[in-house]
């Protein structure tokens, strides 16, 4: 088997965990995801299978949630996940406040991670560490927000201590390593009552989107049924630019010989790739044969392969 999957995760399941049941469900050992989701989160999970685990890092980077926050409750893991450590009312806030706040976090900005997640520090994952109690220090990283779009405010009654709580709902595009939880946390400070996540659906990773995901049910009934197939690799690495090659080309690149970029029979989306760029190769009958980095010798672009997935 060769090629992606866009498996809607469910709420319970760690991301090993959905690898594991998709071996057992496709019988065959190598998957792979592409992007750890927290138990608890649910959406796309982008999978591989065989030699395209080899493909995950140069799907698109960049991805999409749709959040639940709740202001008023701070938690020690940032999500309901953890144990309340404070409760706040946020009757007070104005909508054109939280609007303020959330647009404070959309550009190129520093992201303390949460304490509880699976960074590793001295080659141990921080909540390995967080769980026996040891002091940490989390160093903050640079992440993208292109889009925080404020979709609902609603009121919730959810706990006998306190009257209700604000709920927001959220539309987050951003880049890989950004964490949610943390944007939660970090607006319920801005907002002076303390934030955590409640909720996160992940719309979209890595070229793939919610609305055509799959479920362990269907693709099981899929299956059942042998109209299951797997995404091919032309529909998740459109976004760079390819090559077609000749017969005789393409014998040679699969050995491991430079091409040169003039002896292509077809090329898409070459005018913007600069030298160290990521190519894809086809045969004349679009047979995915693997990936190529462009590379200059001579004043002469040349395509050197970089993956080799010849068809067996």
């Amino acid at each position: 088997m060769f090629g992606f999957l866009n498996l809607n995760k469910p709420d319970g399941f760690t991301s090993h965990d959905c690898v594991a049941k998709l071996r057992r469900l496709l019988n065959t050992k190598k998957v792979g995801h592409g992007g750890t989701l927290d138990p608890a989160a649910t959406g796309v999970l982008p999978i591989a299978v065989g030699k395209a685990t080899r493909l995950l890092q140069f799907l698109p980077e960049p991805k999409a949630y749709r959040a639940c926050i709740r202001l008023g409750v701070v938690t020690t893991t940032d999500d309901l996940e953890g144990e309340i450590i404070k409760i706040t009312d946020p009757a007070n806030i104005e909508p054109s406040e939280i609007i303020d706040a959330l647009n404070n976090f959309v550009g190129t900005i520093e992201q303390v991670p949460p304490i509880y997640s699976a960074i590793k520090k001295n080659g141990k994952k921080l909540y390995d560490l967080a769980r026996k109690g040891e002091e940490i220090v989390v160093e903050p990283r640079t992440i993208t927000i292109s889009k925080i779009e404020l979709i609902e405010i609603r009121r919730s009654q959810v706990h006998p201590l306190h009257s209700e709580f604000y709920e927001l709902e959220v539309d987050v595009e951003c880049s890989p390593g950004t964490y949610i939880r943390a944007i939660a946390r970090d607006l319920g400070e801005t907002l002076g009552v303390g934030g955590t996540l409640a909720n996160l659906i992940r719309t979209q990773s890595c070229g793939m989107h919610l609305k055509n995901s799959l479920t362990f049910e269907e693709i099981e009934s899929r299956l059942a049924e042998q109209t299951f197939s797997l995404i091919e690799p032309s529909m998740v690495l459109a976004h760079l630019g390819s090559v077609t090659l000749t017969p005789e080309s393409a014998r040679l690149w699969g050995q491991g010989q430079l091409i040169d970029l003039s002896e292509a029979i077809a090329s898409d989306r070459l005018n913007s790739v600069n030298e160290g760029d990521y190519i894809v190769v086809y045969t004349e009958d679009r047979t995915f044969l693997g990936i190529s980095i462009l590379f200059q010798r001579n004043d002469i672009l040349k395509i050197k392969p970089k993956i080799v997935c010849l068809p067996q």
